[in-house]
């Protein structure tokens, strides 16, 4: 699933520069994440780098967008397709 940022969001900005998919922009009163483009970090990191540096806690996963580590990997490829990722790549769903 997708993570979203609440009303919560303080504009710092902190989240935008961490995403490796460019899924985070400056909305009107808060910054937003393209669930289109948001793969929870799975690929990257074992966290979701959005929630990992906000001041205020206000990145959470959406629960309007569930989607599996398969299909959350699958996108990251899909996103970067000059990039490799191996068996073990980094997943916040993996045990």
């Amino acid at each position: 699933m997708s993570f979203r940022i609440t009303q919560d969001c303080n504009n710092c900005a902190a989240c935008e520069p961490e995403c490796p998919n460019n899924a985070i922009s400056e909305g009107d009163d808060t910054f937003v994440i393209n669930a289109a483009l948001c793969t929870e970090c799975v690929g990257f990191h074992g966290v979701a780098q959005c929630a990992a540096v906000c001041p205020v806690d206000c990145c959470e996963p959406d629960p309007a967008h569930a989607e599996s580590d398969a299909e959350l990997i699958e996108r990251a490829k899909k996103i970067h397709p000059d990039k490799t990722f191996d068996a073990d790549y980094p997943s916040r769903h993996k045990a």
